[in-house]
């Protein structure tokens, strides 16, 4: 089951001085990599993306990137840097249009206000009735971007959900161009620990279809793994590729500077199991109980949801300590964690034993490991994400309900000004992770005449 055990110049060159010394003369592998969200959509599913096909493509396949044009998202990064790294890396990326974008306007450009704007919250509610996927007007647009590809230019396909529209699509192209296909999964599509209502037994049973039809599944982590297995019973096409931080996009990150010790949350929220309120208790007490110089901290949230972090912080009265920066660009945010004190990462504040909710890793983890900032982990005991932290003693990990010891632990870090860093393994890092995906997905193909770059190991 396991495929792993889990921006400078000199880590690029040493990477493809490795790729020069093991190449052989043949053709490139070519990869059609399905990515609903890729560069420079801001969405955290576009890093895993990125970095797939930016190491794949190092490594010696042709990658083509089916993604929506980024003129379709609300927000993006720098759209002329995201080019310019697609150039760089050689990665051919084909931009599609997209129907019915009101039905997802939090991630897509649609009317918000007016006739249109009620329209759109019609459809919304009629497609959640009916349990229609927010992406369904991507799909014969993805379909028709790839029409025009001789079947010379795939040799396999790569599909990452959600949206687990994707998966549907790859096992239509791979009908197409007699080519077998591969399933990523960043979070589990029925099972998911965070669903607010239960699976269809029609979606069961097309994702037991769609798997039984791949040449192998990875997925995010070894608990999501096993929960996968027992249900769909999966075998040795089932693999754990977790995600990670790349280490060049994180070398040359430049620490904000804070005048204060500083804790700083990124992101999203999933209620009831993903929110803020036991940090915000645990706040409250660290408030009552430092004083004068040692007082000076406060809590940073760089996100879209700023109304329940300040909900949470009037009802454990510490607004004073709050500071909310709304959303912020990704180069923002890593500048943010690479200056914090302790970087604040949530997967459940519910002790639930379940396999599901102990294979919940935030893809947040990886990158903070990767800048070095020490971690306050929030989540079950024992679980996935806890152990991927374990080996670094600058992290703290607590379950929801201790918020004694979430207090005592940021009473040691703000008295003692002790930032330390960690020390990510190199296993966690996207040139590793990207060498067994290699293995892997070659693995997959015809026997065929082309480069093999993938020994590194």
């Amino acid at each position: 089951m396991q495929l792993t055990s889990a921006k400078s110049n000199s880590v690029q060159s040493t990477f493809a001085h490795e790729i020069d010394e093991r190449a052989v003369p043949g053709r490139r592998p070519k990869l059609l990599f399905l990515a609903y969200h890729f560069p420079p959509s801001q969405a955290v599913a576009s890093v895993r993306a990125w970095n797939m096909a930016k190491y794949l493509a190092r490594l010696g396949w042709e990658v083509t990137v089916i993604t929506p044009d980024p003129s379709l998202w609300r927000s993006v990064n720098d759209p002329v840097e995201a080019d310019a790294n697609l150039r760089q890396e050689g990665i051919r990326r084909i931009l599609t249009r997209h129907d019915w974008c009101c039905l997802n306007p939090s991630l897509l450009k649609s009317a918000n206000t007016g006739i249109a704007g009620l329209a759109g919250g019609i459809c919304r509610r009629i497609a959640w009735r009916l349990k229609m996927t927010h992406t369904v007007g991507w799909a014969k647009h993805a379909l028709r971007a790839c029409s025009a590809l001789p079947e010379t230019d795939v040799d396999i396909i790569l599909a990452t959900g959600s949206p687990f529209l994707a998966f549907k699509l790859a096992r239509r192209l791979a009908d197409r161009f007699g080519c077998p296909y591969v399933l990523d999964y960043r979070d589990p599509w029925t099972g998911n620990p965070h669903a607010s209502r239960p699976d269809r037994p029609s979606t069961i049973r097309e994702e037991r279809k769609l798997l039984a039809g791949s040449a192998a599944v990875t997925i995010v982590s070894p608990s999501w793994a096993r929960a996968m297995e027992r249900r769909f019973d999966i075998g040795t096409k089932l693999h754990v590729l977790t995600n990670g931080y790349d280490p060049e996009e994180v070398a040359d990150v430049k620490p904000k500077d804070y005048a204060h010790f500083s804790i700083i949350y990124t992101g999203l929220f999933y209620p009831p199991k993903r929110v803020i309120s036991p940090v915000m208790a645990a706040l409250s007490r660290l408030k009552s109980t430092l004083n004068g110089a040692d007082g000076e901290w406060f809590f940073h949230y760089y996100g879209t949801e700023g109304d329940h972090v300040l909900e949470e912080s009037r009802r454990f009265n510490v607004t004073e300590r709050v500071v909310i920066h709304g959303r912020v660009s990704r180069p923002e945010v890593l500048s943010a964690l690479r200056g914090a004190d302790v970087a604040l990462v949530i997967s459940s504040v519910v002790e639930e034993k379940s396999v599901e909710d102990h294979g919940i890793v935030p893809g947040k983890l990886f990158e903070t490991l990767g800048l070095g900032t020490p971690i306050l982990l929030i989540g079950p005991p024992g679980s996935d994400a806890s152990q991927m932290i374990s080996e670094s003693g600058v992290h703290g990990c607590f379950s929801g309900t201790d918020v004694q010891g979430i207090v005592h632990w940021l009473q040691e870090r703000v008295r003692e000004r002790n930032r330390g860093v960690s020390n990510p393994a190199p296993k966690l890092a996207w040139p590793q992770l990207a060498k067994n995906l290699d293995s892997l997905l070659r693995e997959q193909l015809p026997s065929r005449e082309l480069i093999r770059v993938h020994d590194l190991n």
